[in-house]
């Protein structure tokens, strides 16, 4: 007894050092990464209500380390095994249905063109091979992406994709000749792809909560699509863990912009509230999340024609700064409000019913469209709006799909009926088949002005197997790509480059704001053939071989011989005549019986009456 009472401590201190490892890494886990979920909302003046959902995971890992991605806490497994696999340095990708209004709503906090786009860089040490290996690995890397996010992302073969010289640059840290190198980069759009609610649920199932709890429990799909506006974004890039960069760091954001109106169906009235535009309030906070932040945007709530008040007192108020805007957020914290009331529904009371009310315009927005007529030749000009009192300098980029050859000479730039000479141009042009038509130009602006872009493009004629089922609805062209820095931050409520989370970007003193928009996407008609001609033909052609299969069978099935009436019968004729005749003397002999008794019934009738009336006289 003595002997097993002192192996206990012994025991137990074993069990200890064992435990101590598991302990330590479980410790360093939690130190590893961490996670963020913030929500923005931002009432316009144009009655609608604009939501933007920010998860962010940091994770303190090299992007480059291949052991690294094999322990996974609050990083998604499926997405990291796909970065390692394919050597991806920086992965951004957004799904977005509508068009987003520059004019009306500013500036979005993630800009993304409609339908799907995606661009990539590669690491340096992975991408060292061949055009032809290059385009393998971007197939196989793309063709992973639209199984993970159950998107068409697999049609962004080379027909449609291209190597910007300059629009996009590396938003992580990299070295200055890294990002120079274009060989690392991948761009491609589908203007057309639709998003829906397939693509909603992968999306969210990265998150280290799911839907389950937190932010992302007001994600009802059908309140979602229910919008003016809606953009899901996935963001993946290596950043400084501390001020020195000495070591890097993993930084995974995936956002969700939509905007409401909440005017319809209420009779102009402007009230908004979590509750009636998902459909629920929020009751619950992600336990993984170490800041979970409401933000409101109540800047213009003492605007005569859009006043309002929140019904929840914030929990703080904060005077924002950046650049000269000056601006104005209602902070709320989930943790502190579901301790007290168990939920929380933000909710803002106006004063007044839905007036249209046009802002003040954003220092930068464009407009572009499709000129010509028939279906030969065509053209694609672009007005690009400078509002600020100076020049700004801009970065123009399209891409067009190869079946509209455009004329390089047909490229110019003219800012009230005078030619601008642009600063540089990348030009590639576009292979039947192969390649789309990519081109770039760097150029100033004037202040105050309008500058228009024109292009000249000949359409091509498809062959048949090449046109969609929809052929008549149109071919799409990717929305045309603007980059610059603006010098003021009016209407501008992005995060910065520099920075990870809303709250880290709120002071900026700065005097440069990055800023990259997209034009409207384009619609235009090919030449298409009458695909209801085969039908036609097959219909008729069925038509007449049906009526005229009768006749030409027995034309060509049957022997006509010519037969003498008085020509002795055979005797199986000669048998078949028998019967028939006797058959037929049968029904004679059976109709006269019935004649005969008709008449005599007839004849009984009425000697009955004629006695009848003779006794009748007698008696009389």
């Amino acid at each position: 007894m003595v002997e097993r009472s002192r192996s206990m401590p012994a025991l137990r201190k074993m069990m200890w050092i064992l435990w101590l490892p598991l302990l330590g890494y479980i410790v360093q886990a939690k130190q590893n990464d961490e996670f963020n979920e913030e929500l923005f909302i931002k009432p316009f003046g144009s009655g609608h209500v604009m939501f933007h959902f920010q998860f962010t995971t940091k994770w303190n890992v090299s992007i480059a380390d291949e052991t690294a991605f094999t322990h996974y806490r609050l990083f998604p497994k499926s997405l990291g095994e796909v970065m390692s696999t394919y050597g991806v340095q920086e992965l951004h990708l957004s799904q977005t249905q509508g068009l987003w209004r520059y004019r009306n709503w500013g500036y979005p906090p993630e800009d993304a063109p409609p339908g799907a786009e995606l661009w990539t860089w590669f690491q340096s040490n992975r991408n060292r091979s061949d055009q032809a290996t290059r385009d393998k690995l971007w197939s196989n890397y793309v063709n992973a992406l639209s199984g993970l996010f159950c998107s068409s992302l697999n049609f962004m073969d080379s027909k449609a994709t291209v190597s910007p010289r300059w629009t996009f640059r590396p938003q992580g840290i990299s070295s200055e000749y890294y990002s120079m190198d274009s060989r690392n980069l991948k761009y491609s759009a589908l203007p057309r792809e639709i998003v829906c609610t397939e693509n909603l649920t992968p999306w969210k199932k990265l998150l280290p909560c799911d839907s389950k709890v937190g932010l992302s429990t007001l994600f009802n799909a059908i309140k979602l699509h229910d919008s003016s506006y809606q953009s899901i974004g996935l963001h993946v890039r290596p950043i400084c863990r501390d001020t020195a960069c000495t070591l890097s760091s993993v930084e995974l954001k995936q956002t969700l912009t939509v905007v409401f109106d909440p005017t319809t169906g209420k009779l102009g009235q402007q009230t908004w509230s979590l509750s009636s535009m998902f459909g629920k309030p929020l009751r619950s906070q992600c336990p993984l999340a170490s800041r979970s932040h409401v933000y409101v945007d109540i800047t213009d709530k003492d605007i005569p024609e859009s006043k309002f008040t929140l019904r929840q007192q914030p929990t703080e108020v904060l005077p924002i700064i950046r650049g000269s805007d000056r601006r104005t957020y209602a902070v709320f914290d989930v943790g502190d409000f579901l301790e007290q009331d168990g939920f929380l529904d933000l909710m803002a009371d106006y004063e007044e019913k839905a007036a249209y009310r046009q802002g003040s315009e954003p220092s930068l927005y464009a407009h572009r469209f499709v000129t010509g007529f028939g279906l030969e030749r065509g053209g694609i000009t672009c007005q690009i709006y400078n509002n600020l009192h100076q020049n700004l300098t801009i970065l123009y980029m399209e891409t067009i799909p190869w079946y509209f050859r455009i004329y390089y000479n047909s490229l110019s730039i003219q800012n009230q009926g005078e030619v601008i000479k642009p600063f540089k141009v990348h030009f590639v042009p576009g292979k039947d088949r192969l390649r789309p038509y990519h081109l770039e130009v760097v150029f100033r602006l004037r202040a105050n002005s309008v500058t228009r872009i024109n292009l000249a493009f000949d359409r091509a004629f498809l062959k048949w197997t090449e046109y969609p089922p929809d052929a008549n609805h149109g071919f799409y062209a990717n929305a045309a790509v603007i980059t610059t820095v603006l010098p003021y931050a009016h209407s501008y409520i992005a995060v910065q480059q520099n920075a990870s989370l809303f709250r880290e970007s709120f002071n900026d003193i700065s005097n440069q704001f990055f800023l990259r928009i997209h034009t409207e996407s384009l619609l235009i008609s090919l030449p298409t053939p009458d695909f209801s001609m085969p039908y036609n033909v097959i219909c008729l052609a069925c038509t007449v071989v049906a009526i005229a299969f009768g006749s030409i069978h027995n034309l060509t099935t049957r022997i006509f011989k010519t037969i003498d009436p008085k020509k002795s019968k055979s005797i199986k004729e000669k048998v078949k005549a028998f019967f028939s005749r006797k058959k037929a003397v049968k029904g004679e002999e059976n109709e006269t019986d019935e004649k005969k008794s008709e008449e005599n019934d007839t004849d009984t009738k009425s000697d009955k009456e004629t006695c009848k009336t003779v006794s009748d006289e007698k008696v009389s």
